[in-house]
């Protein structure tokens, strides 16, 4: 049976454009949503290729019906945005979202759709606040939508240069800083209005969520500017804390970022210090504090080397300040990371594992949520056995990121010899398709755990270093 005339008028009317709402934006448990249609086939063949992304991270499949669902609900919601919902303004939602979709499904009960309705609001909360999920739903494999995509989910926007006007242009001089000595992050820095257009450009092509990162975002002045103009997204700041002060982190919640990331290297104030190259230890601490008491949404990111191997040290610190959500990672050996000093500080794939274990049992224990970010650090399926997400590289297929100077590259450690194109200049297709990012995404989408960027300790040869390799590998 083929897809009744009534629906395939609306999908061609309305499956063009990514639609998004926040519910209870002021928290506790904020659930965004984004409703990104497919990249082909939504006319003529089946239209179910949708999907919903809860808070920038989980990816669910949505059939026609809860597509057009979404859509017209999402629409009735925005109509309150910027103030409270009542129960009476609850009704009206429900009335509205039914009228719109029995223009589609006219046979559809009201009290079916209110049903329905209940019934995705419900689930969607569960998923964004880590609940157990009451109805039967699936997660999708990111890279068996590659195909669909019409852009990344995550844009990542270097606002801030490592050097600027010839000086450097960071707090800090980390040992392991991959961005630092690459070409693209040492770029002049694009003007306010710049990045306003391009944060307009990534909404324009679908991207739902934006991390301002750099360098150092915060020595912007004018980066609660850039967070307030990109409300429409899921909004993570990723910084080293040094100037999170309690009016900075109250500025950062009145422009409604929704999450910060702080790196903290160790909780011992040496071994910090030593690996951020700077005396900073006690303001990071206190931007973390700051961060949590204003109510932001904070995770703390340590980079593991031989040095902070006493990693469930820092958690059980961390614990003890109130944090409940950390990352961890092996070292990006791209930048200054990618020299010696940093090299030898590289942890085997055994060390990490028992680093992992240790951390993984720890957090478990103290309602801790943890995730390890480097892909091919560890043996494939070892972090599923701990309970935790393997991790994958997401290089041009669930992130990208714009440089300083507002050039796309693979992902925000890829900063050498990979620019796809200008955000400013070229058209997103010609970037999304050109030959450089589809052998690129095409690698991804394998999520064979491995990353290209990776040099292994003793083997600095390792990996793939440019472009041109990953063209290759991709038309094999």
């Amino acid at each position: 049976m083929g897809i009744p005339w009534r629906v395939r008028k609306y999908a061609r009317q309305n499956f063009n454009e990514v639609f998004h709402c926040t519910l209870n934006p002021d928290g506790p448990g904020v659930v965004r949503i984004h409703l990104v249609p497919p990249a082909m086939g939504s006319h003529d063949a089946e239209v179910g290729s949708s999907v919903a992304i809860i808070n920038g991270q989980d990816i669910i499949p949505v059939n026609t019906s809860w597509s057009i669902l979404l859509i017209e609900f999402i629409r009735a919601v925005n109509l309150y945005d910027g103030r409270a919902v009542t129960d009476q303004d609850v009704e009206e939602i429900q009335r509205q979202t039914c009228k719109a979709v029995r223009k589609v499904y006219p046979l559809i009960s009201k009290r079916r759709l209110k049903e329905d309705i209940y019934t995705i609001m419900r689930t969607f909360t569960q998923v964004a606040r880590g609940e157990r999920v009451d109805e039967p739903i699936m997660y999708v494999r990111l890279g068996d939508y590659a195909p669909y995509m019409r852009a990344p989910h995550r844009m990542d926007l270097m606002v801030s240069a490592m050097t600027k006007e010839g000086r450097w242009h960071c707090n800090q001089r980390c040992v392991h800083c991959y961005a630092a000595g690459q070409e693209q992050a040492e770029e002049a820095e694009l003007t306010t209005d710049d990045w306003k257009l391009i944060i307009d450009k990534c909404r324009a092509v679908g991207i739902t969520q934006v991390t301002f990162t750099g360098g150092e975002p915060t020595m912007r002045d004018d980066l609660f500017e850039l967070i307030d103009h990109a409300r429409w997204f899921v909004t993570r700041l990723n910084t080293n804390g040094i100037r999170l002060t309690p009016d900075y982190c109250e500025e950062l919640h009145k422009a409604s970022l929704d999450s910060v990331q702080v790196t903290l290297y160790s909780y011992d104030e040496t071994v910090h210090n030593e690996l951020v190259g700077a005396v900073h230890y006690a303001d990071t601490v206190a931007g973390i504090q700051n961060a949590l008491a204003v109510g932001l949404n904070l995770s703390v990111n340590t980079p593991l080397c031989t040095s902070n191997r006493e990693y469930a040290r820092t958690l059980e610190f961390l614990h003890g300040l109130g944090v409940t959500y950390v990352t961890c990672s092996g070292l990006i050996t791209t930048g200054n990371a990618s020299k010696q000093e940093s090299e030898l500080l590289q942890l085997s794939m055994e060390e990490m594992q028992q680093i992992l274990r240790e951390a993984v049992s720890f957090c478990h224990e103290h309602d801790m949520e943890i995730s390890f970010t480097s892909p091919g650090w560890v043996e494939p399926g070892f972090c599923m056995g701990l309970g935790i997400p393997d991790p994958a590289c997401g290089a041009c297929l669930s992130n990208m990121a714009v440089t300083p100077g507002g050039r796309v590259v693979p992902c925000q450690s890829w900063l050498t010899g990979c620019v796809l194109g200008d955000l400013r200049n070229d058209a997103w297709d010609d970037i999304w398709h050109g030959e450089r990012c589809a052998a690129i995404r095409s690698a991804s989408a394998r999520m064979d755990g491995s990353c290209p960027l990776r040099k292994r300790a003793g083997n600095p040869k390792h990996g793939i270093t440019n472009a041109s390799d990953v063209s290759e590998e991709g038309r094999q």
